[in-house]
């Protein structure tokens, strides 16, 4: 059984900075591209951020692009995501999600399995 579990997320000023953590488990977790999405309240999930198995290609939603960052540790079966200047914009909760093959994917098909979500909140 394939478990994603997100960590990290809270409330924070504008300005500041969060990383978020998951942790895959059920599954070959190098092989496999992930992502991350996000769902504010009366809107459609987002893409914000995807990495492929071996870390070498990314690539950003055009809103969070020079602000985030993410990265994975294949020997520790965890993905990141490095959030600076937070803007209250970025309110969502925040979805990892591991994809059906090892290269990126921007859209939610492109990817399997799905964590529970994890809030981030920005105050102004």
């Amino acid at each position: 059984q394939v478990q994603l579990v997100e960590s990290g997320g809270g409330l924070v000023q504008a300005g500041g900075s969060l990383r978020l953590s998951c942790e895959c488990s059920g599954r070959t977790f190098s092989s496999y591209a992930m992502g991350w999405f996000r769902e504010a309240p009366g809107k459609e999930r987002e893409f914000v951020a995807t990495i492929s198995w071996t870390g070498s290609n990314t690539y950003y939603a055009d809103s969070v692009k020079g602000r985030f960052t993410i990265s994975r540790d294949n020997a520790k079966n965890t993905v990141y995501l490095q959030m600076n200047s937070l803007k209250p914009e970025d309110t969502a909760v925040y979805y990892c999600a591991a994809g059906n093959t090892g290269t990126i994917r921007i859209t939610p098909p492109g990817y399997a399995y799905w964590g529970q979500g994890t809030q981030v909140t920005v105050s102004s």
